[in-house]
């Protein structure tokens, strides 16, 4: 891990941009973690856009992680921002986008293309990226997630055991093959569901929920289109974390 810049922002907290294997990342921690008192982290599950066209949301999600006493951290997603393109994940995508502009459904042949080669791309770099991330002084256990694309976080709260408690966004298409992935997570769960969300398969996000294994999750939907989360959902998805990271 290589820090490439450094600002401390105006209520204290540290933030830090660096590169991990050519992949650009950002850690925020609160002015309280140290040597002497390290805080847990919470792992910043980006859209794939481009972290510097969503940096506003991560920054307001990092800040507020702070303010409870976590540490906070993004990467940017295989193909996304800076990164080299990937074609194959561009057709996919121009794929999907030509379905819904005719209205027709999108096949599972569209959503395995779209999803799975960037879930088995993204996890191993959130996992290197982690263990680069705990081996900083200031940063220790427990960990957890936070974010979407949904697909990504179930994969993660699989094979990752340094990840205690996930918050997931149910804003993403999921492969059919995911579903048995979800049987097997079994940490505490918090799901985050907007219920007009025109990019969504509502019924395979509750399809989803039904199918994660874990005895400890909620999930919470709200009105409203894929942008509109209210205010207050922030609140819930933060007492979720100062609960199981604390």
């Amino acid at each position: 891990m290589h820090f490439t810049s450094e600002q401390r922002l105006d209520d204290g907290v540290l933030e830090r941009e660096f590169t991990l294997g050519g992949i650009p990342g950002i850690l925020w921690t609160p002015a309280s973690a140290s040597a002497s008192a390290s805080v847990p982290l919470i792992l910043l599950g980006p859209p794939p856009l481009g972290l510097r066209k969503v940096y506003p949301r991560l920054v307001a999600r990092a800040r507020r992680s702070a303010a409870d006493g976590f540490a906070a951290a993004t990467i940017e997603l295989p193909g996304s921002g800076d990164r080299p393109r990937w074609p194959a994940a561009e057709q996919a995508l121009a794929d999907l986008r030509r379905a819904l502009e005719a209205g027709e459904p999108v096949g599972d042949e569209i959503v395995d293309a779209l999803i799975l080669p960037l879930v088995d791309k993204a996890v191993p770099e959130w996992q290197a990226a982690l263990d680069a991330l705990l081996s900083l002084p200031e940063i220790g256990g427990p960990v957890g997630y936070s974010g979407g694309v949904i697909s990504i976080g179930t994969r993660l709260a699989v094979v990752e055991p340094r990840i205690v408690a996930a918050g997931l966004f149910a804003g993403s298409f999921v492969p059919r093959a995911m579903f048995e992935e979800a049987r097997q997570v079994t940490i505490p769960l918090h799901v985050l569901l907007q219920w007009d969300d025109e990019g969504n398969d509502r019924q395979a996000a509750l399809d989803l929920f039904d199918a994660f294994g874990s005895k400890k999750k909620s999930l919470h939907a709200n009105m409203g289109g894929h942008t509109g989360v209210p205010q207050f959902a922030g609140e819930v998805a933060a007492q979720f974390f100062t609960r199981h990271l604390k």
